[in-house]
């Protein structure tokens, strides 16, 4: 799958832009706030149907305009793709796909895409929530099975949430929850069972990438925590990423009984696999408690490397990779272990960076530079 165009109107600080982009590494230079950083949140609003810096469409619209546009052109499997996006200040979005209006969700592995910015280093450091949210947006990606599940998952959630909530307020037939909990273990036991096999698949690939990237000094590994599964053998089959859907359905159906008066109480449901988490370890040391920041951040990295491998394996094709201001968060050997990566398994990447001089052993396929909503490419 290859990136070829973006055309952007009243996008941040653009009022008109067009950019083609080289199927290899794309530099964008310049100084700081100048709209590099705008251009790589395109890329990924036209990919993925979201920013990552923001939640409101309204940010996203050029100063005194009342609307933008976001047009991706790609290419998946020599088939030729187009999306847009229409958004206006206090309207509803609408997005076309070849031409035809299509809802957010079917925007589901349409054109994926990897970002790692110096954000996701909260990844590594920051709430289960965060991890979670990773993890669940690459599965989506990868497959619209489990993207249609955690929909289904979440609407059963807020039914059994706002039952709960019956209950504590107005009183009633607490056995009214067993046929919410049936439900909600059976697809709970579907969400967990695709997770642990991804997080298996995940630490043995971010494995190999951290131990490339540190010059075999470091060993990186990744567990999958089941909140509330106590039971050794069991843990440590998770671990491995074997499968236990069976047993993880029976197990939330016990533990939802359990705790059905005191989930009443809270009105909320406390068990789920919206309590789980995942666990990074470096050289058998929790990489959030006590790696430093080096690590962390290289860490980070090797996830979303392992990300690009595991959706080529699910889909057949790498995503298009962006890095956003992170070549001055790596030392200079990582630099380049990261860059002769990239160039080894030939993934379109999109890089921004302030200074030239992080690629002056690297010929990429085209540099543009960057200056007050001003971008002109450079030529040998």
């Amino acid at each position: 799958m290859k990136f070829e165009c973006i055309a952007l109107r009243s996008f941040r600080n653009y009022e008109e832009l067009r950019l083609s982009f080289s199927p290899g590494i794309n530099v964008f230079l310049g100084e700081n706030a100048q709209g590099k950083t705008n251009i790589i949140e395109a890329v990924q609003y036209a990919s993925l149907g979201r920013s990552h810096r923001t939640r409101d469409d309204n940010d996203l619209v050029r100063w005194e305009e009342k609307e933008a546009r976001v047009s991706l052109s790609f290419s998946r499997r020599d088939v030729s793709h187009q999306l847009e996006f229409l958004f206006a200040r206090k309207k509803r979005r609408r997005i076309f796909h070849n031409g035809a209006e299509i809802k957010t969700g079917a925007l589901v592995g349409v054109a994926p895409s990897v970002l790692f910015s110096p954000e996701d280093l909260f990844l590594i450091k920051g709430a289960p929530q965060l991890r979670r949210h990773y993890l669940d947006a690459e599965l989506s990606s990868a497959s619209p099975v489990y993207y249609r599940e955690l929909l289904n998952y979440h609407h059963l959630l807020t039914q059994r949430n706002a039952l709960l909530k019956e209950l504590r307020d107005h009183e009633g037939d607490e056995s009214l929850l067993e046929f919410w909990d049936m439900q909600i273990s059976s697809s709970a036991a579907k969400i967990v069972e695709r997770r642990i096999q991804a997080v298996a698949k995940l630490s043995d690939i971010a494995g190999r990438v951290q131990r490339e990237i540190s010059t075999q000094r470091e060993a990186l590994e990744i567990r999958y925590e089941l909140h509330g599964r106590r039971d050794e053998k069991d843990v440590d089959r998770i671990h491995r990423g074997e499968v236990l859907s069976d047993s993880i359905a029976l197990w939330y159906n016990k533990r939802l009984a359990e705790r059905r008066s005191l989930d009443i109480l809270r009105g909320f449901t406390s068990v789920g696999p919206q309590r789980d988490d995942i666990d990074m370890r470096i050289n058998g040391v929790s990489m959030k408690s006590f790696g430093s920041q080096g690590q962390q951040r290289t860490g980070a990295l090797s996830l979303k490397l392992s990300e690009l491998v595991f959706l080529k394996e699910e889909t057949g094709e790498y995503p298009v990779l962006l890095l956003d201001d992170v070549m001055s968060e790596l030392d200079a050997g990582r630099r380049t272990a990261l860059l002769d990566y990239i160039r080894r398994e030939s993934v379109q990447t999109l890089i921004t960076a302030t200074d030239a001089a992080y690629f002056a052993d690297l010929d990429p396929h085209k540099v543009f530079c960057v200056k007050a909503g001003r971008v002109m490419e450079e030529h040998a």
